[in-house]
This record gives C-alpha cells, structure tokens and sequence, in this order.
C-alpha cells in the first residue's frame, strides 16, 4: 500500500515539474519575441542573423562542455540555459522568415526520437548499447537516403565542425558500412610515419607540407579509432598535459623574477620530462 502510494506521489510530482517546466519555456520564448520586437526590442538582437550567432552557439556548446569536464553543477546549470537560448533564438529567427518556428524544432525532435528507439516504443529488440547504436545508424541512414538520393555513405557526414571530429565521422561512416578500413594502404601508425616522411626534404612547398601533415594527422585519426581511442579526446588530453607543463615552467621561473622568454632548454626539458 505503500509503495503504491509512493509512486502516485512520484508520478504527481513529475506531472507538476513538467507543468512547471512548459510554463517556464513558455515565457521564455515570449522574452526572445519582446527582445526581437522591431519597435520595442534590444537593438543588438535585432541586428543578429543566423550567421552572426553562429560563433556564439558554438562558444555556449564548449562552455557547457567546460562546465561538465570539471564537475561543476551550478556552472552547467547556468551554461546548459545560455545553449538552450541559442535554440530559441535561430528558431525565432526561422519563424521570423516564415520557415519554421519553436514548436516545429520540438515536433520534429519527438518524432526522431520515437522513431530512432524502435526497440522502447515499438516492437524491435536491442540487448545492449551497441545494438542501439546499429540501428540509430541504419534508421538515419535510411531517413538520409532520399533526401541524399542515395549517393554515397558519406552525404549525411556534417561539412562543417572541427576537422579532427569530422575525419573520426567519415571513418566511422565508411567502417561501418563496410566492417573494414576502405583505402587504407598502410598500417595507420606506418601510414602516418610515411606522410611524415614527406616533410624531410629542407623547405617543403607550402601546399606539400599542408597534404602531408593533413594525410599524418588523418592516418593518427585512424589510429586512435582501431585503438579505441577518440581522438578529440586524447588531442584534449595532450592540450591540458601542455597547458598544466608550461604553467609549471612559469612557476618555476617566477621564482627567479623571469618568465617564458627567459626559460632555457634544460628548464624546458626538465619540466617536460618530470610529467
């Protein structure tokens, strides 16, 4: 009796959250429409477009991650609501233009969602989680197709982004289409070398040494794919051992009165050797 009376309280409690929830996005769609208003609105919202918020949304994405990777709930909370702002700011442009508007992002959501998750809200079965991830790849793959008109397994690959994520995207597009690594003539630590390799002769041309430090760094991203690695986390690791070694260095220095001009290679080496 209990345990029942338990859950209709849970279920109560989640019903009054949402309400809450729906009231409060609700009025914040409504700030975003006074903040854009031709008369009444801030006259820098009204200045933006699509393309001038761009750089901000992506700001607001590695904020939250910053907020996540040290742990801090309050910073997340705070950073979660300045990304969610983005969201409605494009889709209050969008309607502004007479393309779409809040209500249309939402739809759209729910119905990629159900149908993405055939196996909670239809008859599909997925025992674990790399069952699920197979069939999210073959439903948007599927959904992707007409629109592509079913030219290549890349054409659903973002364009734009951070290069390292997108050469980790279009190798694990291919791999998964075709169980193997598709042109890959070398052992990918060998095939990284031997692009390498091309940089030796004194004063490569420009655009040489551009291909070959491309074709290295593509060749390290398949590495780290076959090694179970995600690359854009292991460069980020490689970016905090930097940052945490050089402000070692400057400590060790400002106790001299020097800074980083004045280091020598035998400090360098020592720092970076000591990690």
């Amino acid at each position: 009796m209990y345990e029942r009376r338990r859950t209709n309280e849970d279920v109560r409690s989640r019903t009054s959250e949402t309400a809450g929830a729906g009231f409060a996005f609700k009025r914040l769609v409504g700030l975003m429409a006074e903040l854009r208003d031709p008369v009444r609105g801030c006259p820098w919202t009204r200045a933006q477009t699509f393309e001038t918020i761009v750089p901000y949304t992506i700001e607001e994405v590695y904020e939250v991650v910053d907020a996540i990777r040290a742990g801090d709930m309050e910073a997340l909370c705070d950073e979660l609501g300045d990304l969610l702002l983005q969201v409605i700011y494009h889709a209050r442009m969008a309607e502004e233009a007479g393309a779409f508007g809040i209500a249309e992002v939402i739809h759209a959501l729910q119905d990629k969602l159900v149908r993405r998750h055939p196996h909670v809200f239809a008859d599909d079965a997925a025992v674990d989680s790399e069952a699920v991830m197979r069939n999210w790849e073959r439903i948007k793959a599927a959904e992707k197709a007409p629109a592509a008109g079913g030219t290549g397994v890349l054409e659903g690959v973002l364009r734009s982004g951070p290069a390292l994520v997108r050469a980790r995207k279009l190798q694990d597009a291919v791999s998964r289409s075709t169980q193997e690594e598709v042109a890959a003539t070398a052992e990918p630590a060998a095939e990284a070398q031997r692009s390498l390799e091309r940089l030796k002769p004194a004063a490569p041309e420009p655009a040489a040494a551009r291909r070959a430090i491309g074709d290295a760094m593509f060749a390290l991203v398949r590495l780290s794919r076959t090694s179970g690695v995600d690359p854009e986390a292991a460069l980020d690791d490689a970016n905090a051992r930097f940052q945490e070694r050089v402000s070692q260095l400057e400590q060790v220095l400002h106790r001299d009165r020097k800074t980083l001009r004045d280091a020598t290679p035998e400090q360098c080496e020592s720092v970076w050797s000591s990690r």
